[in-house]
Parts: C-alpha cells; sequence; structure tokens
C-alpha cells in the first residue's frame, strides 16, 4: 500500500501535500461559510457562483495549462503557484478581519484562486510521474489521493471550530502558512533523482492532447463519466452546507460533515493503493454507488443518519476519481501525459461552472434534498454511459474477436489463449507483436 514511501522524494512531496492540503480544505470550507453566512443571506446561489468562478479556469485555459505543464519545469511552476496561492490567501484573510470584504470582492477572489489553480493541477498531478518510476505511478497517483482525503478529515472540522472562537479571517490566514510548507518540500526535493521527462518529438502543440484523447475512446469515455461527476454530482459544499443549515447547525457542524465525508473518502483512496492497476470498470462501478448513497442520503431524516451515509458518499466518489486519475496517467504517453492530465483536470473542475450554479439555484429554489437527487441522477447517467461502453467495446467479456482491437496499456497484462484451447487457431495465425507504445494496435511480428 505504501511502496510509493521508497523513494526520497516522494516521502517529501507527500508531507507537503499533506500539509497543503489541509490548509486547501479549511480555506474551502470558510469560503463557502463567508459567502452562505457573512455576505448572503444563506443564497446557495450565490455560492454556486463562487464556485463557478473558482473552478472555471481550468477549463477556459486548458489548451495553455497544459501545454505550460508539458514545457517548463514542472517543481519551479509548482513553487510559483504554491506562491501565489499564498499571497491571495493573506489578502482575503486581512479584508476579512478588517470587515471590508464584499461579495463582489470575494467573486474576484474565487476567480484568481481558480487562475492559479488552472495551472497548478495539471502541474501536479504530472509532477507526481515524476517523482516515481513508472511501476509505483499508480500507488503513487492513490497515495495522492489519500494525502488529499487525509486532509478533508482535519481541515473542515479544523476550519468549523477556527471560524467559531476566531472567525474566518484566520482560516484564510493559516492556510496561507501551510503553502509555505509545501514550498520548503519542493525546494528539499533531489532534483538529480527525478524522474527524466520523455519530450515529444517535433513541436509541442497544444492541440495535440486533445486529439489524443479523441483517438483514444476508452479515455474519451473516462472523460465524460468524470464531467458529469464534476458538474451536478460533486458540489459537496452546496449539499452539505446547505443540509447542515436544514439540521439547525452552524460553522461546525458543516465542517463535521466534511470531515465526516473524508473518512470514506481516505478509505477509497487507500484501498485503490493496494490496487496493482488501475481499472476503468472500477470507475464505472464507483459512480455507480455514488448515485445510489446520494438517492439515500437525500432521504435520511436526520443529521446523524445523513452523516452516516457521507461516508459511503465519500469512498464511492474517491474510488472512482482516484482510479480514473490512475489510468488517465498510467495509459498516456509519457510526452502528452501533462495536456492529457490538464484536459482531465479541466473536465473535473471546469465542469463545477456548468453544474454549480445550477445544482446552487435547485436547492435555493426547491431545497437541499432535489439538489443531491439532481447529482444522484447524474452519477447514475454516468455509470449508464460507462457501462454501454464497457458492453459495445467487448472489454467486459474480453471476447477474442475485440481483443486486439482495444488500446494496449503497459498496466493491462495481455491475455493469453491456452495451446490446448485454441491450438488450430494458433497453428494457422501469425504470431502476434506488441508495441511499447500503448495506443498502438497490435500488428503481426516480422
Amino acid at each position: 500500500m505504501f511502496r510509493s514511501f521508497s523513494m526520497f522524494n516522494y516521502r517529501v512531496w507527500f508531507i507537503g501535500a499533506l500539509v497543503s492540503n489541509t490548509g486547501t480544505w479549511m480555506q474551502a470550507t470558510a469560503l463557502s461559510w463567508v459567502v452562505l453566512t457573512e455576505l448572503t443571506n444563506n443564497d446557495a446561489a450565490a455560492m454556486g457562483i463562487t464556485m463557478g468562478l473558482q473552478f472555471g479556469p481550468p477549463l477556459v485555459l486548458v489548451s495553455i495549462t497544459g501545454w505550460v505543464a508539458d514545457r517548463f519545469d514542472r517543481r519551479l511552476l509548482l513553487i510559483a503557484t504554491q506562491t501565489t496561492q499564498l499571497l491571495l490567501g493573506v489578502v482575503i484573510g486581512l479584508l476579512l478581519l478588517w470587515g471590508v470584504m464584499t461579495l463582489p470582492m470575494i467573486y474576484a477572489f474565487a476567480l484568481a484562486l481558480g487562475v492559479a489553480t488552472a495551472f497548478d493541477a495539471p502541474a501536479r498531478q504530472a509532477f507526481v510521474s515524476d517523482l516515481v518510476t513508472r511501476e509505483y505511478a499508480s500507488n503513487a497517483v492513490a497515495l495522492n489521493s489519500a494525502s488529499f482525503n487525509a486532509a478533508r478529515l482535519i481541515g473542515p472540522a479544523v476550519a468549523g471550530l477556527v471560524i467559531v472562537a476566531f472567525g474566518t479571517g484566520w482560516v484564510f490566514l493559516i492556510n496561507a502558512l501551510t503553502f509555505v510548507v509545501m514550498i520548503v518540500a519542493l525546494i528539499l526535493i533531489h532534483t538529480d533523482e527525478l524522474i527524466p521527462r520523455v519530450k515529444a518529438p517535433g513541436a509541442a502543440r497544444l492541440a495535440d492532447g486533445f486529439r489524443y484523447v479523441a483517438s483514444r475512446p476508452d479515455l474519451a469515455v473516462t472523460f465524460v463519466m468524470v464531467f458529469l461527476l464534476g458538474a451536478f454530482a460533486m458540489n459537496f459544499p452546496i449539499f452539505a452546507s446547505t443540509m447542515a443549515l436544514e439540521f439547525g447547525q452552524d460553522a461546525d457542524g458543516y465542517g463535521l460533515l466534511s470531515s465526516i465525508l473524508a473518512i470514506g473518502s481516505l478509505a477509497g483512496a487507500l484501498l485503490a493503493a493496494r490496487r496493482d492497476r488501475a481499472r476503468i470498470r472500477m470507475v464505472i462501478m464507483g459512480s455507480g454507488l455514488f448515485g445510489v448513497t446520494a438517492l439515500v442520503s437525500a432521504a435520511m431524516p436526520t443529521y446523524w443518519f445523513y452523516a452516516a451515509t457521507l461516508m459511503v458518499t465519500g469512498f464511492a466518489v474517491v474510488t472512482t476519481l482516484t482510479t480514473a486519475n490512475g489510468y488517465v496517467q498510467t495509459t498516456t504517453d509519457a510526452a502528452l501525459r501533462g495536456r492529457v492530465l490538464a484536459l482531465y483536470m479541466a473536465i473535473l473542475m471546469g465542469g463545477t461552472p456548468v453544474g454549480a450554479p445550477i445544482v446552487g439555484w435547485v436547492a435555493a429554489e426547491f431545497g437541499p434534498r432535489t439538489a443531491i437527487l439532481l447529482g444522484a441522477g447524474a452519477a447514475l447517467l454516468a455509470c449508464g454511459i460507462g457501462m454501454v461502453w464497457l458492453l459495445a467495446s467487448g472489454r467486459l467479456h474480453r471476447d477474442r474477436e475485440y481483443r486486439f482491437r482495444l488500446a494496449l496499456d503497459e498496466t493491462r497484462p495481455i491475455p493469453v489463449v491456452a495451446p490446448e484451447e485454441f491450438s488450430d487457431q494458433i497453428a494457422q495465425t501469425t504470431p502476434i507483436r506488441v508495441s511499447d507504445d500503448p495506443t498502438a494496435p497490435a500488428r503481426p511480428a516480422r
């Protein structure tokens, strides 16, 4: 489960990311709460707009951010993005403490945070592959998710306590300090031990990532599923905060819901770390479980019953997204990984500007339970799309007719046909040679 910790660079990265992610979750909790309760009168639609502004830039800037992640030194790029987010956190915190923050100002800061995240996310995701060898990549991605969700377990609960005791401004200042830890970790990394990056032959073009995904039906289906989840099903700040208010809870009750969600999320990430490779069918199963659990949570009559369902929800969503992320990373051409991951993150995070305002409006007009049902429907639709593709592609039963039509990747073993079962066919068939290129079709050996 923890095999990537055998590498010094990954250990340093993991510690820095854990501290930084904890601060980020604290800030996310405080940002949602200040919009919902301090700058508006429980206006879920305003909260949806804030989320849309924060997650819109990854979608708008996808071609540029992916190219930057592939073109420039990712470690230095991350130092720059972390420093930018540190400064923004300090300014937001001071304005809140001085009592001069307004709703239009928080919208502007949400947009600025979104731009910084747009450059940070693909570089961060691709940098994991620079820290460990290819056979450890899937494990490292899963442990990265475990770090993210361990921080989710701690951050919101701490944020809720700090908000109640000292105010929201201090949460942003504490988050700024956590970025310092991440920057120090990036400086401590041994650059001579980083895995050499594969350079694309010829000039790197922004559109190459789009063409690559279009040529891979498995990636295209994964991206469609992730978009549906990101746009309509993963608006947890809206779901949890409005449900907390419905149950008569304060900021600490909202923070506790986020931490309970993280219990299941952490379990899902750790189980993903135990698997030898990421499989697309696990993405499909996870989205189905997420949809069913969301249906159940929408019917819960009390705060604690609702909180209990969030553990299963967290497990389902992290199983889905961690597996999807690992699958994309381990089956993508290394020279295009940054651009493909930028597209992946743009679809995951960029779906929020589309879905969050809609979900926020539904929560404001029809109640949070109806908004949760909307998310459940999106998750079940994603599962249905994945199942249809799985059956149509032949991957479910791995029919011999389809076996070598599929994109071959280094994370999936080549099916072996028993000689005694197909001896006649083998005798009449030209031997198959499998290319090192995961996207190349199998072809006769020379």
